[in-house]
């Protein structure tokens, strides 16, 4: 665990010869970095003088040093000297002068001083510039030398020893000069060194010298690693590539080469394809080329001996002859609980879960001519192969499923392919043709023809209720195009809500007029709907890559299609159209030569995608924060949400630096009762994660790009080229922001399967998501595997604003929600002002087989009750949920069933839209929720159906129970007004006695 011990290192400094040592040691976190910087060097003075002279040999790998600031601080009484000067500072080396104040004694130079600027958790170091010291005019030529005994970094973990110290000029154009007929250099080494810098050699590799060969000690079956470092030294190298011959030992046995690879060039991508990269590296640049070795669990022990030839395109191979040890000893699990041994590296090229199998509650697929059956839907396929109907079989209550359909289209989804002359393309087509029917999904395929075009078709529905089309036109001869539209025409009465496109979720405007605006606007498509019935849909092309999100959408945003926003002309209008509420989605004007293609691709998804677990949402009751077990149940919760920055999961989205103490927490939890979920999702990484070097050797493909900055370890060790995301200062754990699509989601996958079964977790708290369903599908599998519960609940702020591109966090993370059991939605979401329609469609998740929880100032606990929803404990001050738990265990929550005010036939109404009402039923006693929109104190009455509550009115009873801080203790009778204050409400049993 390298980063966590203390180091002490000896640096033998090259000029000519070994002439000086300095010693790398750890400072033990005796300083404040923040005030004066990561680094120091050790200076000892032994005589006594006016002016003290130190040369020291830092070997910086920081860009322009002579800019920086350096001080002097006197060790005896800790203040910075002020008479100091510095000359003739460049990346290998300074001169300081100073007044040794104290006479005799230790100094100490900091020379990378910074000042945090920025919010706490978004900081930026800015490094304290160089100002000379003009005014002291010490005399040089009689200065008394220093000695420098060490240089110091505050830390291990800031420490540049040994593979950030570089080499200097001369001798790295010695080395090159050595090896005239090399255009290219290769040095190996071990994984517990990586490869850091890409401007400069290590001074490591000097002292070493050019070996060409690598030896190291394994494990049986142990994923080993070790590196291959690319120089180029004198020219541009494309296309390097690395291939192995098999290892073999003197006793004849041989590891066969196909365990061998290269993680840079070749592997396995997040959705199970193979993977094979073009690695290039620009003259003068180091490109660390990370081998792993898979090695077999029956391999005899013994030392085997092989090569690696490392290829470019242009110029002479280099081949590496590799001597393997291989000890007696069984790795367990490939090694994998040593992580610092880079041994869980070949969990990026995982294939775990990636089977497209059903997951509970979902049941598997039914074809029946061309209708599929799904868990409560049904999808009609008309013969060219887009949706000719889709169905809903959910009950308006959304608590169960009913036999009587809720039908989505008035007519089937269509293309409209418009010539120049205005007229429609007429369409000849071959029928649909079923490619594959599995339990989990079912994909179609048919082709569409005209005299000019092709239109080919490829579509598959899976389990929850995701479609995926791939829709191809061809051009059989040039053609000049009016447009190409799609349209979809949606029942109005599942049609009610709208959420995307610019439009806050809530009551669909009655028309819509959108345009891509893709640089500003995280937006292609819009969730439309019912609670029992929608649809949400993406327009895409082949091009399509995830954007970044949560504050990062400007950075990286949507790409816009190339067909459906053809330069900005395209868009999407929606309104009413005879019966139909269509969503028109045109692209505009469009010249195509024969032989071109367009993709005019888009994703549906179905909603709701089960029924609500009103069960799960009374029992389940969750506390997010860190605490002593007994106090958390004390509280009456049961499940435990534990984030990161605490001393159990300690750095962001890698829980694996203290899992034993996890794990310790997790079962003593488990034997009170109680379950546990950690925070652990994929958009930023913490640079305590061991793996960050090697991810960085794979250029974008984990990081996305980015200005770099933020806090000065990224800055120091990182470099360039980043982006920097969030910073917990009490621990400095600094996080980078994650490109988006990449194989760090197969680690991410294969990291929860081992959390599930060597720590114990009950499931994840997901602090926004930026990864796709397909991972969340592997991640659920993995969670509930043998009977584990797997909860999973998302946190988001709300998304709809400038840095996050107007998105909604509900429309955004849509595709997520068939795998999810409660939302939290969360900072920034107005609960006062915001009106019920938009309680529905982007904080309860009801309209998608969800329930939530409220976040922002504790939420409004009235308003929250009519969607069966409170805020969490104990995460918002004075919005204690216990008093609510507490009637809900008194009334008897368990069991009841939820009729929202939404439902037609709700059996209890107010008569005024502005107060609603839901009810939780049960036999002979209901709980009813009020909640007030209205803008002044009002009186309504409630409108009861007695029959359909199945209590007899003359023995009944109405009280208003006394909860803390909800309501005062009242008993009502049938005929009485209430009085229901603004944005205020009620919680009223009615009871047969």
């Amino acid at each position: 665990m390298k980063r966590f011990i203390a180091l002490t290192f000896t640096l033998f400094l090259m000029k000519g010869a070994f002439s000086q040592q300095i010693k790398y040691t750890n400072g033990n976190d005796s300083w404040n970095p923040d005030s004066l910087g990561n680094h120091r060097a050790v200076l000892q003075v032994s005589n006594a003088g006016k002016v003290a002279k130190a040369t020291i040999d830092w070997r910086r790998r920081d860009t322009k040093p002579e800019l920086k600031a350096i001080w002097v601080v006197d060790a005896r009484t800790n203040k910075i000297i002020k008479n100091t000067n510095a000359t003739d500072v460049n990346r290998e080396q300074g001169t300081v002068y100073f007044e040794p104040t104290s006479g005799p004694g230790t100094y100490y130079v900091y020379y990378m001083p910074y000042q945090v600027e920025g919010r706490s958790n978004y900081p930026n170091a800015q490094y304290v510039k160089n100002q000379p010291n003009t005014q002291w005019s010490g005399a040089t030529q009689n200065a008394v030398p220093a000695l420098v005994k060490e240089i110091q970094s505050i830390n291990a973990m800031n420490s540049f020893y040994p593979m950030e110290v570089i080499a200097t000029a001369k001798e790295t154009q010695t080395l090159i000069s050595q090896h005239p007929q090399k255009d290219y250099l290769v040095f190996t080494e071990d994984r517990i060194n990586p490869i850091k810098m890409t401007d400069d050699l290590p001074q490591r590799w000097i002292a070493k010298g050019l070996t060409n060969s690598f030896s190291g000690t394994a494990s049986k079956g142990e994923n080993y690693a070790f590196q291959l470092g690319i120089y180029a030294a004198k020219k541009d190298l494309n296309d390097v590539r690395v291939s192995f011959s098999s290892l073999k030992n003197k006793a004849g046995n041989s590891i066969p080469s196909s365990v061998l690879s290269c993680l840079n060039t070749d592997g396995t991508n997040w959705d199970g394809s193979k993977l094979h990269k073009v690695v290039d590296v620009p003259k003068l640049k180091v490109q660390a080329l990370w081998i792993l070795a898979n090695l077999p669990a029956t391999a005899a022990a013994g030392t085997y001996s092989g090569t690696a030839t490392v290829t470019t395109k242009g110029t002479a191979s280099n081949t590496i002859k590799i001597n393997l040890t291989v000890s007696n000893t069984l790795a367990k699990e490939g090694g994998i609980n040593e992580p610092w041994k880079q041994t869980r590296l070949t969990w990026l090229n995982s294939t775990l879960a990636q089977k497209n199998e059903v997951i509970a509650p979902y049941i598997p697929l039914v074809v029946t001519d061309k209708t599929i059956a799904l868990l409560g839907r049904k999808v009609t396929v008309n013969k060219d192969g887009l949706p000719a109907q889709i169905q809903t079989f959910f009950t308006p209550e959304m608590t169960g499923i009913s036999s009587t359909p809720k039908n989505i289209l008035t007519e089937p989804i269509h293309f409209h392919v418009i010539k120049s002359n205005n007229k429609d393309l007429v369409w000849k087509n071959e029928g649909v043709v079923f490619t594959e029917t599995k339990p989990g999904i079912v994909k179609w395929a048919t082709k569409n023809i005209s005299d000019s075009l092709d239109m080919d078709i490829n579509a598959s529905l899976e389990s929850d209720g995701f479609m995926s089309y791939t829709v191809r036109f061809l051009a059989k001869n040039d053609i000049k195009l009016n447009d190409i539209r799609l349209h979809m025409p949606i029942q109005p009465a599942a049609a009610k809500y709208l959420m995307g496109l610019g439009q806050k979720g809530g009551t669909r405007p009655d028309s819509l007029n959108w345009k891509w605006e893709v640089a500003t606007k995280n937006q292609d498509g819009a969730w439309i709907g019912d609670v029992n019935a929608g649809i949400q849909y993406s327009l895409r092309d082949q091009h399509y890559i995830r954007p970044l999100n949560t504050n990062f959408y400007l950075q990286k945003p949507l790409l816009l299609p190339t067909s459906w926003g053809n330069e900005g002309k395209g868009g999407i209008q929606i309104f009413k159209k005879g019966a139909a509420v269509l969503a028109d989605n045109y692209s505009g004007e469009h010249f195509m030569k024969k032989g071109d293609t367009l993709y005019y691709n888009f994703t549906l998804l179905i909603t709701p995608f089960h029924p609500i677990n009103t069960d799960f949402q009374w029992s389940n009751r969750f506390y997010h924060k860190y605490n002593k077990l007994d106090t958390i149940k004390a509280t009456g919760a049961t499940l435990i949400n534990i984030h990161h920055a605490t001393p159990i999961n300690p750095v962001i989205n890698y829980p694996f630096i203290a899992h034993k103490e996890m794990k310790s927490y997790i079962d003593e939890a488990h034997s009170k009762g109680l379950k546990v979920k950690i925070y652990n999702t994929v958009r930023e990484l913490s640079n305590s994660a061991y793996e960050t070097f090697p991810l960085r050797s794979l250029g974008h493909e984990i990081y996305s790009t980015g200005k770099g900055g933020g806090y000065s370890w990224l800055q120091e060790h990182v470099g360039t080229d980043y982006i920097a995301a969030w910073y917990v200062p009490e621990i400095k754990d600094a996080a980078i922001v994650n490109s988006g699509m990449s194989r760090w989601h197969n680690y991410y996958v294969e990291g929860m399967n081992w959390l599930v079964k060597h720590v114990g977790i009950d499931g994840i708290y997901l602090d926004d998501v930026a990864f796709d369903r397909t991972t969340m599908k592997r991640i659920k599998t993995v969670l509930t595997q043998n009977g584990h519960p797997g909860i999973i609940d998302l946190h988001s702020a709300n998304q709809y604003n400038k840095s996050d591109g107007f998105n909604n966090s509900a429309n955004l993370y849509m595709e997520h929600f068939p795998y999810l059991n409660r939302l939290w939605f969360g900072e920034y979401f107005d609960y006062e002002k915001s009106g019920p329609d938009f309680f529905m469609t982007e904080v309860s998740g009801i309209p998608f087989g969800l329930m939530g929880e409220m976040l922002q100032d504790g939420g409004n606990a009235w308003r929250g009750m009519i969607y069966g929803m409170t805020n969490r404990m104990p995460w918002s001050d004075g919005a204690d949920p216990r008093p609510i738990w507490k009637e809900w265990d008194k009334f008897g929550m368990q069991g009841s069933k939820m009729i929202g005010y939404w439902v037609e036939n709700n059996p209890v109404k107010t008569g005024n839209p502005e107060v609603l009402a839901t009810i939780y039923k049960k036999e002979k006693s209901t709980l009813v929720a009020l909640a007030s929109w209205a803008k002044e104190d009002v009186k309504i009455k409630l409108n009861i159906d007695w029959k359909a509550l199945g209590i007899d009115p003359a023995k009944a009873t109405i009280t208003a129970p006394d909860i803390k801080n909800f309501q005062p203790a009242q008993v009502f009778n049938a005929n009485d007004d209430i009085t229901v204050a603004p944005r205020k409400g009620w919680m009223i049993v009615i009871k047969e006695n």
